[in-house]
């Protein structure tokens, strides 16, 4: 009986020991995947500066005025990029006919 008793807590404290394994080992793949989500979100924070600050001077060198800079980008963000570009065509080709 005692034998019995004493397997059953072995077996219990076997699979405890093996659940809290587990656990632990879903906890370091957590942080681990939060870190690389980190990492990611980082990267292209970084990205977004750079790309606006490409735009923005794009739309600079074509607008021949801030009103129009302005008209662009609200554009852009209001509308998308294809409507923005052929905003941005049309101040080419109004540019040539006036030249």
């Amino acid at each position: 009986m005692q034998l019995s008793i004493d397997n059953d807590f072995q077996h219990r404290e076997s699979s405890l020991t093996k659940a809290l394994r587990q656990i632990q080992q879903l906890k370091s793949k957590l942080a681990e995947l939060e870190q690389q989500h980190q990492d990611y979100v980082r990267s292209q924070q970084e990205l977004i500066p750079a790309f606006v600050l490409d735009v923005a001077a794009g739309i600079a060198d074509i607008c021949p005025s801030l009103i129009q800079e302005v008209e662009a980008l609200r554009i852009l963000v209001y509308r998308g990029e294809a409507e923005c570009r052929r905003y941005l065509r049309s101040l080419l080709v109004n540019r040539k006919k006036a030249s």
